[in-house]
């Protein structure tokens, strides 16, 4: 059955009304969206994304049943999920240090001291209009949270794993434990660059960044397995 949002107040608009259809598909569950969110985005084009908004022709099957990979797969440079608002989840930035890709040095969209114009919602837009997220999308969980703290879907991974957060559980397996706003397991490395861009390891960088197993809540892929 779809569904239709009217976005809230903001600094920015889109070209229309968001519109997802979430149906089951035999072994599959099945996502059908135009690209537009239910929250009002950031001002497009703006000073450091200079794209413009566009309905998108999503149709996407993630499995019931997924299972677990043998071993980590890195992401790529490409979507890896859809939140339940018909927004992909596509973390990955095509921007390097000196724009080489094989310079080892890939820009963190929303670090901070990169002007790649993301809203507070960590989305922004590709040059194809597809509004997007890079991390966790803002204005989605305050809708589905109704601003508390509380366990909430977010949407699905590829896989057909769901996506939750930023609140989870403090015991995964006992969801009458306390609600704690989970934490990642990667760390800015210390010391300075030895290469590329040099410089203090600041998290300007996805490379500044190192997996301390058990430093955090989540694995090295940031999610977990529990209730």
């Amino acid at each position: 059955m779809g569904k239709q949002y009217a976005a809230p107040p903001g600094d920015g608009q889109s070209p229309g009304s968001n519109q997802v259809s979430i149906v089951i598909e035999g072994g599959f569950r099945v996502i059908r969206a135009n690209g537009l969110p239910d929250h009002a985005p950031g001002q497009f084009p703006n000073r450091g994304n200079p794209n413009v908004i566009a309905v998108q022709n999503y149709h996407f099957r993630v499995p019931l049943q997924p299972k677990e990979n043998t071993q980590f797969t890195p992401l790529r440079m490409h979507p890896f999920g859809v939140a339940l608002n018909g927004v992909v989840f596509d973390p990955g930035a095509a921007e390097w240090w000196q724009m080489d890709p094989r310079s080892g040095w890939t820009l963190d969209p929303i670090s901070g001291s990169q002007k790649l114009g993301v809203d507070r919602h960590n989305a922004h837009v590709q040059p194809t209009g597809a509004y997007h997220y890079h991390a966790m999308p803002t204005g989605l969980i305050e809708r589905v949270t109704g601003g508390k703290e509380k366990v909430a879907l977010a949407g699905w991974a590829a896989d057909g794993f769901p996506i939750y957060g930023p609140w989870g559980y403090g015991d995964a397996k006992d969801t009458n434990s306390v609600v704690i706003r989970l934490k990642s397991s990667y760390r800015l490395r210390e010391g300075t660059r030895a290469s590329g861009p040099g410089g203090k390891f600041d998290g300007s960088y996805v490379e500044d960044f190192q997996f301390v197993k058990g430093a955090g809540d989540l694995d090295e892929a940031n999610g977990r397995f529990g209730v």
